[in-house]
């Protein structure tokens, strides 16, 4: 469907072509903050204060102090001593992967590629999650060495499935262990200030530290990415080549990111309540998987989006995570949608189911 990949148009809750309108349920756009009128403007506040961009390094000895002061927000908001921001996720996984050592590195299955120190995507102990985590804490309690990093998505967006890190627990309290937890379509989507990770109380575990990263490009509308941890870790990432020598996002995009926590709030009550709708309304034959909390269904079917198509209805439907992976269609609620939209969608899908 080329005509679809020559837009010049927001991809809000329609898409317009040819003088036709579609009803759109794809992208990461959870929240709608890219056509939100009232966020729009906060950037625009933002450029006025402190310019269209920042192509200054964050080593430079002129910086501009809403960069701190975002850092210090995040962090707040979502529990952690301290962040650092990057203009992209994938800028922000490399340079988190590349700065801390351990004894031993362990891939979880289907980490994202932006995670991977290679070309090649990582070896792991099983393909299955489930099987991966016992069989992760087995290795490295009988293993010599004294420190693991363990780096892993937080939620699968294809299937999709949250990962339960329940099995931790387990892991010898003499073994130092940290986890990197990508949740860049998680985070401040599923829950309001948390992982979407399933996790343990970490609190009685000072022998586990967990470092949270993310593309806030996804759910919190801004072209940045941001790495949340310890005093000491985030210190060691923003001594990085890649945090010293890049350019930042735009500061008037950081200035919204700042000032827009209302905005949020509503945007994210607004999804959920449209996730619970569109939940309950869903045909038991689509055939969608879901998981709790997470606006993506998903299918395999050859079918599917053809048919959507055909009904004026457009979802996202490409190979990921590579060129050479399956097809995967992703039908995506955010909180632009309204009632109607959503009840026109499971109508659609009743008659293919």
């Amino acid at each position: 469907m080329n005509a679809f990949r020559q837009l010049h148009q927001p991809t809000s809750r329609t898409i317009e072509v040819d003088q036709k309108q579609y009803l759109f349920f794809g992208g990461t756009a959870y929240l709608g903050l890219l056509v939100n009128r009232d966020y729009q403007d906060l950037v625009i506040e933002g450029i006025d204060k402190y310019g269209l961009n920042n192509g200054t390094s964050r080593s430079n000895n002129v910086q501009l102090g809403i960069y701190d002061d975002a850092e210090a927000l995040m962090a707040q908001r979502f529990g952690y001593a301290d962040a650092a921001l990057f203009s992209s996720g994938y800028l922000a996984a490399q340079a988190t992967v590349r700065s801390l050592v351990a004894d031993k590195v362990y891939y979880a299955p289907h980490s994202h590629p932006a995670l991977w120190l290679g070309d090649r995507a990582p070896e792991v102990l099983d393909h299955d999650f489930a099987l991966w985590g016992a069989k992760l804490v087995e290795e490295i309690n009988a293993s010599p060495y004294e420190t693991s990093l363990i780096i892993s998505n937080a939620i699968d967006n294809l299937k999709p499935e949250r990962y339960d890190f329940s099995f931790l627990a387990g892991i010898n309290p003499s073994k130092r262990v940290c986890l990197i937890l990508d949740d860049s379509h998680g985070l401040g989507i599923v829950k309001r200030y948390d992982t979407s990770a399933l996790m343990p109380d970490m609190s009685e575990r000072a022998h586990i530290e967990v470092i949270l990263l993310a593309s806030l490009a996804k759910g919190l509308g801004t072209d940045a990415g941001l790495v949340l941890g310890s005093n000491a870790l985030i210190e060691r990432i923003k001594k990085s080549p890649i945090f010293m020598g890049g350019s930042p996002s735009s500061p008037g995009a950081i200035y919204a990111l700042t000032k827009g926590e209302k905005i949020y709030e509503q945007a994210f009550t607004a999804l959920h309540k449209n996730i619970d709708f569109f939940t309950r309304h869903l045909p038991s034959e689509s055939g969608l998987n879901c998981a709790e909390g997470f606006p993506v269904f998903t299918s395999t079917s050859p079918h599917l989006y053809r048919y959507l198509y055909k009904n004026e209805v457009i979802i996202s439907s490409f190979p990921y995570p590579l060129p050479h992976s399956p097809l995967l269609n992703r039908v995506v609620i955010s909180a632009l949608h309204s009632q109607e939209d959503l009840i026109r969608l499971t109508q659609v899908l009743h008659d293919f189911g």
